[in-house]
Formats: C-alpha cells, sequence, structure tokens
C-alpha cells in the first residue's frame, strides 16, 4: 500500500500538468487571436510613447 501513496503525488502532478499543456495549446489562435495581438500591439505602443515622451524631458 506504501507504493500507492508513493505513486499517488507524481500521477496527480503529471494530470494536471498535461491538462495545462493542453489547455493553453488550445488558447492558442483561434477568434480572439486578433483582438488579443491588438491588445499587446496597444500596450506596447503606449509604454514606448511614455518613453520617448520621458526620453524627451
Amino acid at each position: 500500500m506504501d507504493y500507492v501513496s508513493a505513486l499517488l503525488p507524481p500521477v496527480v502532478m503529471a494530470a494536471f500538468f498535461t491538462v495545462l499543456v493542453v489547455t493553453i495549446v488550445k488558447s492558442q489562435g483561434g477568434p480572439n487571436k486578433a483582438k488579443e495581438d491588438a491588445i499587446a500591439d496597444a500596450v506596447i505602443a503606449r509604454a514606448e510613447s511614455t518613453h520617448q515622451a520621458g526620453r524627451d524631458a
């Protein structure tokens, strides 16, 4: 019975990791990709403009 208690945590962690990887892979692309890319581009542009304004002052 000790072998069951020894193997249970790694098996549970492996299953969780597998579900995590599958979820990440499935969420890549799709209909929300353009919206996510636009948000990221807006954040980068805002950060660059703030950096440029700080350098000019």
